[in-house]
């Protein structure tokens, strides 16, 4: 059984940066599938960080908390936005390399929600590729990485985490011992039909935390990109935000642009405000397209996009590109503290997988990068401060499930898609999420989410039950709460952005609702 200091569970950025601070450690990556294969080497958009004379981290922090609809944690915002050019100078004295002008100066852009230009990009718009494979080059000398290889139980005994349990494609068992485990495997845009999500991202660790008994927190939160390319109803890629921040405009197929009447900042509002907009042109039944005529060299300013359109044969000199919201980004996950902390000893969370309130209701665009770089940083510093004791090696892997498990029936993931997309999608109601919450429980009744054994089954099938403990936590989130605020907007109930609403209302459900028994 191999023993290591620290297990580090997913390969994308948040995972690599809290590696790279531990790398004087003994630290192992598990993957499921290949280290590229994440959605930090699909983010098309930049890191945001307040790093222009003119700019300030307080301006960054109240753009933060806006588009969050201050649902924010406000001592972990503070920690982003102020730790964030540091950062970002930090990689650029270790050798990453932005973009910029011809004097050497950031070439700053501007995305929704933002009050400044403050974008900073790579390779124009594969800032998340850039610099993962920076990141990952600069852990290789000292980090053991684990391809291929599925994360399913963490090994838990009294509310301690001693490492975790995992499965071959073959089927095989694998147990790792680690003094700490950290779980930075994403979030679940594969829940949906229409994501900018790699088609792993089935929200495995934070399924498997739950099972463990961690809390999970905000999972009603959901965030739609609002523009996806849209190919005869199919998502079928990103179109990052910086081409509206470049001039970019939503129009409908009469040349109709709507997004000037809805907000102040027009094509460049909040992610949800927008995603519901052009939700409700489709639903009248127009199509919609980002006019880019008035973009010059879009091809050189945005390699990968252009790429992706002549792939799918759309012609960029007629200056039209169709799109249409796919499921981009979630803000619950895993409840941290600012250090990564779980409820559980020596299991942390950072990245998606973690919800430590920074992104509130709505994230605001090129957090993310952000994010993972900064609390990838604070979650390995705050382990170096901690004893390295060596786990018990006679504890038993899978002390938190059942003994044996009746052969069941399980749903595809196409069907849980489709549950998620039409019941749970942009815009919801009381009767669409007691549908999902009902059919979610159909499959709960036969076999607990929280316990199950995992031996019993393929990675194929705990993939799916996965995705069935994910759909459930969403929808009953959902379901209870009783308010419309960011990434989760009910028809039903009015929207909620007051300041104070934090210190009226409980800001995340009861805790006993989320942690398995």
């Amino acid at each position: 059984m191999p023993q290591t200091d620290v297990i580090i569970i997913g390969s994308g950025i948040a995972a690599l940066s809290a590696a790279y601070h531990l790398r004087h450690k003994q630290v192992t990556i598990i993957t499921k599938s290949s280290w590229k294969k994440s959605n930090s080497m699909l983010a098309q958009g930049g890191i945001a960080a307040a790093v222009h004379t003119k700019d300030s981290w307080k301006n960054h922090y109240e753009d933060t908390l806006v588009a969050g609809c201050y649902h924010n944690d406000l001592k972990n915002v503070e920690h982003l936005v102020q730790d964030g050019p540091t950062e970002i100078l930090e990689w650029c004295q270790r050798g990453m390399t932005f973009d910029c002008d011809l004097n050497g100066q950031f070439l700053l852009g501007k995305e929704g929600a933002h009050s400044q230009h403050r974008i900073i990009h790579a390779g124009g718009d594969a800032t998340g590729r850039e610099v993962t494979q920076f990141l990952y080059q600069s852990i290789l000398p000292s980090v053991t990485v684990i391809e291929n290889e599925m994360a399913t139980d963490l090994i838990v005994n009294n509310s301690v985490c001693l490492g975790v349990a995992t499965m071959c494609a073959n089927g095989k068992m694998k147990r790792y011992l680690a003094s700490k485990t950290i779980i930075a495997s994403g979030g679940c845009g594969a829940m949906y039909g229409h994501t900018s999500n790699a088609d792993i991202i089935t929200g495995d660790g934070i399924a498997m935390a739950y099972r463990a008994g961690a809390k999970i927190a905000d999972m009603e939160f959901i965030q739609f990109h609002p523009t996806m390319l849209n190919i005869d109803g199919r998502c079928v890629g990103l179109v990052s935000e910086a081409v509206r921040g470049e001039g970019a405009s939503l129009i409908n197929q009469n040349g109709e642009a709507f997004m000037d009447k809805l907000h102040p900042q027009g094509d460049l509002a909040p992610r949800d405000v927008v995603s519901r907009a052009i939700y409700y042109e489709m639903k009248k039944g127009n199509n919609v397209f980002l006019d880019i005529s008035n973009l010059p060299n879009f091809s050189t300013r945005f390699p990968t996009i252009s790429k992706l359109c002549e792939q799918y044969g759309i012609n960029l000199d007629e200056g039209m590109i169709p799109v249409a919201p796919g499921m981009h980004f979630l803000m619950g996950g895993i409840q941290t503290n600012d250090k990564g902390e779980t409820n559980i000893l020596n299991l942390f969370a950072v990245g998606e997988a973690a919800c430590t309130g920074v992104h509130g209701a709505n994230r605001l665009a090129s957090n993310s990068l952000l994010e993972g770089l900064v609390f990838g940083k604070r979650v390995a510093n705050h382990l170096l401060s901690l004893p390295f004791e060596q786990p018990d090696r006679s504890v038993d892997v899978l002390t938190n499930t059942t003994a044996a498990d009746e052969v069941i029936e399980l749903p595809t993931k196409k069907q849980i898609q489709e549950i998620m997309t039409n019941y749970v999608g942009i815009q919801r109601t009381q009767a669409e999420l007691t549908l999902a919450v009902n059919w979610f429980k159909f499959y709960q009744n036969q076999f607990t989410f929280w316990a199950f054994n995992v031996k019993n089954f393929t990675t194929e099938q705990i993939e799916i039950i996965n995705m069935l403990t994910i759909g459930w936590l969403i929808s009953t989130s959902a379901f209870n709460r009783t308010e419309s605020r960011g990434g989760h907007y009910r028809l039903d109930f009015p929207e909620t952005n007051d300041k104070d609403w934090r210190q009226k209302q409980l800001i995340r459900m009861k805790d006993e609702m989320y942690v398995g028994v």
